[in-house]
This record gives C-alpha cells, sequence and structure tokens, in this order.
C-alpha cells in the first residue's frame, strides 16, 4: 500500500518499481467512472472498483500495489480488511516527503487545482495515525522522508513467502503424526530406505546423520512430541534432517503448545504435555532453547512441486494455500470445528476435505483414522500410532503408503480408533454418489492435456443435461465417451465419394510416415468396463450390485436392454480377459475397451424398420409398379417413353442395391454367439492410459483375448502402411477394395502412434474411408448419380474434424483423471464435455 499526501511521488514510484497491471490507482478509477481523474464527486464509486479490482487480484494471488493517499486510517482499514480476506500480507510504504515538495509539484500539473490546505491536512492526518500502522495490521513499514532517500532506492526486491516451496520437486516421503513414536520412526525411515549413522555431534545434528540414496526428502507433517515414549529424540532426529536438508518440517498443534510452555507460558499440562516435559528434564538447558528457538521457525504449512502438492498438520483450504495470515495458521494447527462436540467429548470436525476443489494434493495429519484415504485429493495420513495403530508415509509422486505396527499402545485414545463403519464404499465414493448440476451447467471451459481449453457452450450442456439425467448409465461406470470420426477428405475420382487415397494422403502431407489401417466394422461403437471381480467394482469404482462391469453406447446409454443377455456377453469377455492372462500381464484389475459391437442391427433396430426398411421396402414395390407401366408404355411404341423407362429403371436398380447394403449388416440374434465384439483399443488399465502406446501393440494384445472365445470375438483385420512408399500405399487401395467389394463398411486409416501431432498441432486420430454401397445408406439411394456426386463433393469437413479432435482430447482427458482417481465430478466434466459436443450442428452423414 503506498501512503503519502497529493504529490509525494506515489504514482511516478509505483509505475517506476512495478509492472503496468500490478498497480491499481485511484485515480485512474475516477476516470473509469466518470472519464476525469480528478472528479472527487464520483469518489465513493472510484473506490468501490478500486477494492472490487483489488479483491479479485487477491483472490487470484497476484501482487497488488494500492496508489491511492491512504492517510487516514478508516482508509486503510478496508484495504486492511481485504488483505485478512484473502490471507496477505499487507505492506506499506510511506512517502512522507516535505509538505512545500508535494505542493511544488502539485502546482506544475495543470490537472491539480486544490489549494495548500488540503496537502497540510494530508500530513497531518498521515502524521497522526503513522505511528499506529503496525497496530492497524502492517506486516513491514518502508517510510521515505526526502527526495534524496527516494532517489537512492535501485530497486525491489521480490521476496517469495516462507511456505513457498514449488521449485522443490521430490520426490518426497511425507510422515504423519509421530507423537514420541521415536522407534517407530526409525523403523519407517529404514523401510523407505533411508541410512541413519551415527556421526560426531557438532551441537546442530545431535550424532545423527540420515541420506537416501535417491536423494528423498521426508516431510514431517508435525506433532513430534506428546504421549509416547521419546519425544526428546524424535526432536533431535527431526531437527538434526530438517538442519542437514534430508526434511522438512511443519509444525503440530501439540509442538506448538510444548513451544508456548518453553517460553515460559501457562498452558495446561494435558493431552500428553506433562510426559513430554518429565521426558525434557534430563536433557540440557540448552537443548531445551534449541527446541523453542527449532519449534518456532516451523513454517505453517508448504506449498511443493510448482504448486502440485501441499502438506500441513490439519490441512488447508485451497484459498489459504500460499497465503499468510493468523487464519491461515490457525486451520493448519487446527483445522476448523463445528462448534458441536460428539459423545466422546471431542469437538466435531468440520469435513472441509469434502469440499476440497484445488489443484494442489493435500496431504495432512491431525485427526487418528484407522485407514487412509483419499477424499477429493486430499489424505489423513496419522494412523494413530500413538494409540496402537501404525505410523504411516506416503510416498509422493508414487502416491504409495508405506507404514510400520505400532509397537504397544502408549496412550488409550478418548476415542476408539476403529470404527465399524455403516457402508462398504469409500469416502470418496460416498462423496461420489451425488454429482452436483452447478459442475457441468452452463457455458464451461474444460482445460484438457492435448488441446489446452475447451469451451462447452451453454445451449450444448442443456441438451446433454437432459440425455444424461433421463437415458445414461451409472456415471461411475462412464469413465470414457468416444469421439466422433471425421471421414476422409473428398475424392477426386469421378466415381468416387470417398477414397483410400485421400485417408493416406491426409498423415502423409503433415509427415506422418507409417500409418495403420484397420477393417471397418459395421456395427455399433461400444465401450466395455471390465473388472477381475466385484471387489474392484466396489473399491476401484464404487459401484455395488451391478455385476462385473458394464457395456454402454458412445452417448452414455445401456447397450444391452436384456440384463441376463448382459450379464452373460460379459461373464464370457471377462473369462476371455482371464484366459489369456490379461490381469497378470497388464498388473490390473479392471480394463476399458474401446469396440465394435456387431451386429448393427442389435441396436438399430428401430432405425432399421423405421427408416432403412421403410424406404427400401416402400420404394420398391412402388418403383416395380412404376417401371411395369412404363414397360407396357414402351410396348406400344410411345415416343419418348423409353427415356423415362430407364430413368425409372436405373431408381429401381439404386433402391435394390441400397436394400442389399443395409442387409449386409443384419442379423438375427438368438444367443450370445450370434453377437461379434471386435475390440480396437485397450483404452486403460491401473494405472495406465495406453495412449502411448501405437496401434500395433493394441491390435495384437487384443488378438492375445480374441483367440480365447472366437465364438463371441472378431479379430479386427490391418496393416501398417509405409507412406513415403506408393507400391505399400497401392497395397492399401487393393485391400480397401477388397473389402468393399465384399460388401464391407470400408476402413479406418490412424497414425501408427495413437497421439500424433503436425504443424497445425494434434492430428485426427483416425479418418474413416467407406465404401461406395456402405455410402448408399448414409446419403440415400441414388446418391451416385452424376448430378448428385457434384453436390457431395462439395461437403465441408472442418466443422466435422475440429469436433472429432475436441472430443478426443476431452475423452483422454476423462481417461486420465480417472486412472489419477480424481473425484467423479472431475472425471464427470470431461465426459459430459463429449456428450455436450454432440449436439452441435453438424451434417451427421459424415
Amino acid at each position: 500500500m503506498l501512503i503519502g499526501a497529493s504529490g509525494s511521488g506515489k504514482s511516478t514510484f509505483a509505475n517506476k518499481y512495478f509492472k503496468k497491471h500490478e498497480v491499481v490507482s485511484s485515480d485512474v478509477c475516477r476516470g473509469i467512472v466518470s472519464n476525469d481523474e480528478n472528479n472527487q464527486a464520483v469518489t465513493n464509486d472510484a473506490f468501490d472498483l478500486l477494492n472490487f479490482i483489488i479483491a479479485k487480484r487477491l483472490k487470484n494471488g497476484l501482487l497488488t500495489v494500492v496508489d491511492a493517499t491512504n492517510v487516514q486510517k478508516e482508509s486503510r482499514k478496508k484495504l486492511i480488511n481485504l488483505a485478512r480476506e484473502y490471507h496477505t500480507l499487507p505492506v506499506a510504504i510511506v512517502l512522507d516527503l516535505p509538505q512545500r515538495v508535494c505542493e511544488d509539484r502539485n502546482d506544475k500539473r495543470d490537472d491539480r487545482n486544490f489549494g495548500g490546505h488540503v496537502i497540510r491536512q494530508q500530513k497531518h492526518q498521515l502524521k497522526r495515525s503513522f505511528k499506529n500502522l503496525k497496530r492497524e495490521g502492517f506486516r513491514k513499514i518502508y517510510k521515505f522522508s526526502s527526495e534524496e532517500e527516494v532517489a537512492e532506492i535501485t530497486q525491489i526486491t521480490r521476496e517469495k513467502l516462507y511456505n513457498d516451496k514449488k521449485d522443490l520437486h521430490g520426490p518426497f516421503d511425507i510422515i504423519g503424526d509421530i507423537h514420541g513414536c521415536y522407534d517407530e520412526t526409525i523403523e519407517l525411515l529404514e523401510k523407505l530406505n533411508y541410512q541413519i549413522s551415527a556421526v560426531s555431534d557438532d551441537g546442530k545434528n545431535y550424532g545423527i546423520e540420515v541420506t537416501h540414496p535417491e536423494n528423498r526428502q521426508v516431510i514431517f507433517l508435525g506433532d513430534l512430541v506428546d504421549r509416547g515414549p521419546k519425544s526428546p529424540e524424535v526432536l533431535k532426529l527431526a531437527m538434526s534432517m530438517v538442519r542437514s536438508g534430508v526434511a522438512l518440517c511443519v509444525p503440530g498443534n501439540h509442538d506448538l503448545k510444548l513451544q508456548k510452555k518453553l517460553n515460559g507460558k501457562n498452558v495446561q499440562l494435558k493431552h500428553g504435555l506433562a510426559e513430554t516435559i518429565e521426558q525434557l528434564e534430563n536433557e540440557s538447558d540448552a537443548f531445551k532453547e534449541d527446541v523453542k528457538e527449532f519449534l518456532y521457525s516451523l513454517i505453517s504449512h508448504y506449498i511443493l512441486d510448482d504448486g502440485k502438492l501441499a502438506v500441513a498438520h490439519a490441512g488447508i483450504k485451497e484459498e489459504m494455500q500460499g497465503r499468510g495470515s493468523g487464519a491461515v495458521r490457525s486451520f493448519c494447527l487446527y483445522g476448523e470445528t463445528t462448534g458441536e462436540i460428539d459423545e466422546f467429548g471431542l469437538p466435531v470436525r468440520y469435513n472441509w476435505a469434502s469440499e476440497y476443489r484445488g489443484k494442489a494434493k493435500v496431504v495432512y495429519g491431525h485427526t487418528p483414522v484407522p485407514k487412509t484415504e483419499w477424499l477429493n485429493k486430499t489424505i489423513d495420513i496419522d494412523t494413530g500410532c500413538v494409540f496402537g495403530g501404525e505410523l504411516t508415509a506416503l510416498r509422493y509422486p508414487e502416491e504409495e503408503l508405506v507404514s510400520v505396527q505400532a509397537k504397544k499402545v502408549y496412550c488409550e485414545p478418548v476415542k476408539p480408533l476403529q470404527v465399524e463403519s455403516e457402508s462398504n464404499l469409500s469416502h470418496q465414493h460416498e462423496y461420489d454418489d451425488l454429482l452436483n448440476i452447478d459442475d457441468v451447467i452452463g457455458k464451461r471451459i474444460v482445460q484438457t492435456r492435448l488441446r489446452n481449453n475447451l469451451t462447452i457452450r451453454e445451449e450444448n450442456s442443456i441438451a446433454a443435461i437432459e440425455v444424461m439425467s433421463r437415458f445414461a448409465i451409472n456415471p461411475k461406470w462412464l469413465i470414457y465417451l468416444p469421439p466422433t470420426m471425421s471421414p476422409c477428405g473428398t475424392s477426386e475420382l469421378p466415381n468416387y465419394l470417398e477414397h483410400p487415397q485421400q485417408a493416406i494422403n491426409y498423415y502423409k502431407k503433415r509427415n506422418i510416415e507409417k500409418i495403420v489401417c484397420e477393417e471397418k466394422h459395421m456395427g455399433s461403437r461400444a465401450v466395455l468396463v471390465v473388472c477381475k471381480n466385484k471387489q474392484t467394482v466396489l473399491e476401484r469404482f464404487g459401484i455395488e450390485n451391478e455385476g462385473i462391469g458394464i457395456c454402454y453406447t458412445r452417448t452414455g446409454r445401456n447397450f444391452f436392454n436384456d440384463e441376463n443377455i448382459e450379464k452373460e456377453f460379459l461373464k464370457r469377455v471377462q473369462k476371455a480377459l482371464t484366459n489369456s492372462n490379461f490381469w497378470e500381464k497388464h498388473k490390473t484389475d479392471w480394463v476399458c475397451l474401446d469396440a465394435e459391437l456387431m451386429p448393427w442391427s442389435a441396436k438399430a433396430q428401430a432405425l432399421l424398420k423405421e427408416q432403412y426398411a421403410a424406404v427400401g421396402t416402400s420404394a420398391k414395390n412402388a418403383l416395380t409398379e412404376v417401371e411395369d407401366v412404363l414397360q407396357q408404355t414402351s410396348n406400344r411404341n410411345i415416343e419418348g417413353i423409353d427415356i423415362l423407362l430407364n430413368k425409372y429403371s436405373n431408381k429401381r436398380k439404386s433402391i435394390d442395391k441400397f436394400i442389399d447394403s443395409y442387409r449386409n449388416y443384419c442379423w438375427n440374434v438368438e444367443s450370445i454367439e450370434d453377437f461379434k465384439l471386435a475390440p480396437f483399443h485397450i483404452l486403460a488399465t491401473e494405472g495406465q492410459v495406453h495412449v502411448d502406446k501405437n496401434h500395433e501393440w493394441h491390435m495384437e494384445n487384443i488378438k492375445e483375448i480374441c483367440l480365447e472365445d472366437e465364438a463371441i470375438f472378431r479379430i479386427t483385420p490391418y496393416k501398417i502402411i509405409d507412406t513415403q512408399h506408393e507400391e505399400s500405399i497401392s497395397s492399401a487401395t487393393q485391400w480397401w477394395n477388397e473389402l468393399t467389394e465384399k460388401g464391407g463398411e470400408g476402413m479406418v486409416v490412424k497414425p501408427f502412434d495413437f497421439i500424433s501431432y503436425g504443424k497445425e498441432g494434434l492430428l485426427q486420430p483416425a479418418v474413416k474411408c467407406r465404401g461406395s454401397e456402405y455410402l448408399r445408406i448414409i446419403y440415400g439411394a441414388e446418391y451416385d448419380t452424376p448430378e448428385n456426386m457434384e453436390r457431395l463433393k462439395n461437403r465441408g469437413l472442418s466443422k466435422k474434424r475440429s469436433l472429432a479432435l475436441r472430443e478426443f482430447a476431452l475423452g483422454v482427458e476423462g481417461l486420465e483423471r480417472f486412472v489419477r482417481k480424481e473425484p467423479l465430478r472431475r472425471i464427470h466434466e470431461s465426459i459430459f464435455g463429449v456428450l455436450a459436443l454432440e449436439s452441435e450442428e453438424v451434417d451427421p452423414r459424415l
């Protein structure tokens, strides 16, 4: 906050030492609301705007410089309150220049026409309130009383807050509440592969040296002392490790209470403090003084690994992370309570983690839990060692939990550590049972790894809400929705709308040297989630009584209408996975597969009856009669009738081809083995999203599954093509001709790598090249007449390709969030985005 009378040089100072957008000026705000920076009549409006801008900047954690006179305590009070609200440390820069200097400067400015009495009054107000600035809440105060002092300033150094350790990336081993359990701490460190050696005591290391061969670093989550048998030993270990750089430590409430006691404060010797004080009686005064200074120096919390990790004793809310205030420190030490007392006489703690939505993972302790569980990217790892539980460490970034059992019950807990749960679900799965409509409604911007920020329009969200709420399966199964697929560019050949040459050229022109061509099955796109057993369904998906998996459509609807058929089908798929040794090979208990499920008629029965069959039957019957009548007329040698007869004969032939085309993809389904499943992507397994594997890897690994049950699985034929060799390209074209001449739909052309980039960024993950007869189903029986073909060749693909890339990025994002075990609302954001984009206006025939 800049403080000084008019003419003291505040604006000049701000412009010299701070960036343009860091400075919020009251004069500029007057100008914004009135077009006149000196209009005192709009002061209230101007300061409303100033306070609003400051609040938004502080909310976003940005350095903010307030350029106003700020000489009155009342005007500073609002700004101090804003700093407190957003947990920031206010700093005062006071420019207390002589009155004559200020008056001379104002006299030289045409826009300043107020008298000298105004500056005298401002100087008087500043003098009267200056001595109380620290009491008002300013953490640091800098005062400059002359032009010479101001001129001597060469730069302003920006200091990081002590809690800012974003430059430390680990790996870390974060250890929960120790409470004097020294033996367990040593055992845990050794289990984590730390080497502990006795060295000469230099007065700071207490004869202890701890190292790790991989340079890992320990983070102690506080509550080093009380209740346990060896609090002094724990303190010596922690102090030594922190000073050697092998550890960081945040304070716990028990540590703070000990520090206060050692500092002579009157504190109650309860909750294990009496035992700690008794243990310290055998230690030297120098050690106790060292402990007092060490505990006082501990920082409330740390933000690490570029802001991806936050550690604090009792946790920390998103808006407090990286901030500094009394409220932040208090929350980090004690958490938050509801004001109620439970049946054990303990305060009821407010479950802040259930509402946490921050980007950083928060690791904390303070409240003993029988079992560690992630909830909304937070985890409590205090597993009650001192109460006979375990001492737990979280390895970061691996997120692996390592524990050692307490050697005994050192202190009987007031509240039993083991509490019977009424639910089989984890806290996260219980929390995920209810999704909030506010997370998806309205205009949304979704961040994705592959395409940065993607916008979901409000009108599309409304359409998706309708589908999701009325027709979709249990959202906990919906970890992925597949993207739409763009066709290849329009063929230049006269009788073809689509041809392999354009599909191959799409990648060839973008310097993709190796592509994969896969037979395109005429079925329905299906996503399968299959688990090894029901326990996996419960633990990983949080679902009970819904079998061992699901098969759903690309719009999130259940593929099978008959529950018994679905169960039998999924059981066959699960058996094939088990028999192919899939679970062991991929070290997983679940898998998500992208597939085509045939016949097309199984899912599109209504479409076939109401559209294709209806059109085919009525057209054939009508055209047959028309042709008969025209033939009879022709037999009477009526002039010009042959042209008309030829026209309608061609129409009938086109309809015959149309009927033959859709019948290729239909057959009766009377048993499970009448279904044919053709997987083509192993999308994800535990800990991995397999978009980093090439398509050959996917096809060969899928083949192993298919061979275990060839009655229901169909192996997808594919060819690897070198785009730099014409012979290889010709073989792809020839293969496409063979497939389509036999009535096949065509083929899908993909880059060899699952994800590929060109100069324009992310490339299409696949383009489809459909056969001439299949396109008859899509565009109509007579699509290939010269006049229709000419019109169709002008089709535009840009919207379709844009849609395909956005949906692809969202689909991968949803999978990656699920594999990272993020909350369902985060996974659902991506899945919902795909569904919303499906309502964009794009030609459905493409």
